[in-house]
């Protein structure tokens, strides 16, 4: 899993390598157990230029949240083993082979057009 975070400090992008789009500007890593555990709880929104990466994590739940939000599972490489659309406030989703889950705001995936399959890299 540590081979698809970047190890360095500082802002990072999140860009699907097969249509070059970046899809976040504005990456927030969530790499300890605590960061995974509040994650977007406690938030309004999150922006549309903006990503929530939680690794490891193959399951999430948008309990007590009070917006819907895209998820990507990928695994070890960012390769995108499945896509949840709009998953409303009050629901759970996973991916048995995923690393890493990575959220971002309700109706972005489909917008960026991300595909299982796709290449997504964090720089």
């Amino acid at each position: 899993m540590r081979e698809w975070v970047p190890a360095g400090v500082g802002p990072v992008r999140l860009v699907d390598e097969r249509t070059q789009h970046v899809i976040a500007r504005s990456v927030e890593l969530a790499l300890t157990r605590r960061t995974r555990r509040v994650g977007l709880l406690g938030r309004t929104r999150i922006d549309a230029s903006a990503a929530l990466v939680l690794a490891p994590c193959c399951t999430i739940h948008t309990a007590f949240m009070q917006f819907p939000i895209d998820v990507l599972f990928v695994d070890r490489h960012g390769r995108a083993l499945r896509v949840v659309h709009g998953l409303k406030p009050w629901r759970a989703a996973m991916s048995a082979r995923a690393c890493a889950a990575i959220e971002l705001a309700a109706g972005m995936a489909k917008q960026h057009g991300i595909e299982i399959g796709d290449r997504l890299r964090l720089c």
